[in-house]
């Protein structure tokens, strides 16, 4: 049987993966997909120890764990990053799902202090790089290790929650362009891009916002975690060919 039958195809027996941002919304339903295949998950958590741990209790499987991480502290995210590679010297899929953001209209330039500037800037674009540097060894380790970005359509729109959030998103897509040449042939780097998701990330949208938004959508549907989950594991299983490249989720939001 080849190895890319189809039957086999999505099978991450033996497989280790690391999820930033595994404790809720996108990360965390990515986790449930990841450990359905097979794969031993390492959750990683800002301040949802809680929310971390039990979703490792509920999963299939065996061998899952937590780690707290804070992107903000370099010296945090190469401890995150020690404690999982002695654990798990070989390392096979990192998914970079935390993030954050904070709704400030485009037109309000006084709002966008330099201090939140610096911090959406650090939670999306340096907090990811620090992790794959720190990964970087155990993720070469596996020969064929694949790193998934999690970016928005805010990064190539140029419309989202905030200025900030579209600039670091669209560092976020060009830094991965950058690794994915720097790390093959033994590592992959993609992007995946939501629009608008069904999750509590940006405060103060809720369910009736999201229906508003989808229905100027050509497909005129919500977009929900699972949708990007699924989106994250083609990127993982499937694209084994592909590196450096944007998948878009956003129901053809960016289309209008």
């Amino acid at each position: 049987m080849s190895k890319d039958d189809p039957v086999n195809f999505q099978n991450l027996e033996g497989k280790v993966a690391v999820v930033t941002g595994g404790s809720s919304g996108i990360g965390a339903e990515t986790v449930r997909h990841l450990a359905a295949a097979g794969a031993v998950c390492v959750i990683g958590y800002n301040r949802g120890e809680d929310r971390a741990r039990a979703l490792a209790a509920s999963l299939p499987g065996k061998g899952h764990s937590v780690e707290q991480l804070n992107l903000e502290d370099g010296a945090a995210v190469r401890g995150f990053g020690a404690r999982i590679s002695a654990v798990h010297p070989k390392i096979d899929v990192l998914v970079n799902s935390a993030g954050y953001t904070r709704p400030v209209p485009h037109g309000d330039l006084d709002t966008m202090t330099d201090e939140l500037l610096d911090a959406v800037l650090i939670a999306n674009v340096r907090g990811p790089f620090s992790v794959i540097r720190a990964l970087a060894p155990a993720l070469r380790a596996s020969g064929a290790g694949v790193v998934v970005n999690v970016s928005s359509i805010s990064a190539f729109t140029g419309s989202g929650s905030s200025i900030a959030y579209c600039a670091a998103k669209a560092a976020l897509d060009t830094m991965t362009l950058s690794l994915a040449r720097a790390l093959g042939p033994a590592i992959r780097v993609l992007s995946v891009s939501p629009g608008a998701v069904a999750t509590d990330f940006v405060a103060g949208r809720d369910r009736a916002a999201l229906e508003k938004i989808a229905q100027g959508t050509p497909l005129q549907r919500v977009v929900e975690p699972s949708d990007v989950a699924k989106a994250i594991m083609a990127c993982i299983t499937h694209l084994t060919a592909s590196t450096g490249g944007r998948i878009v989720v956003d129901g053809g939001r960016f289309l209008v």
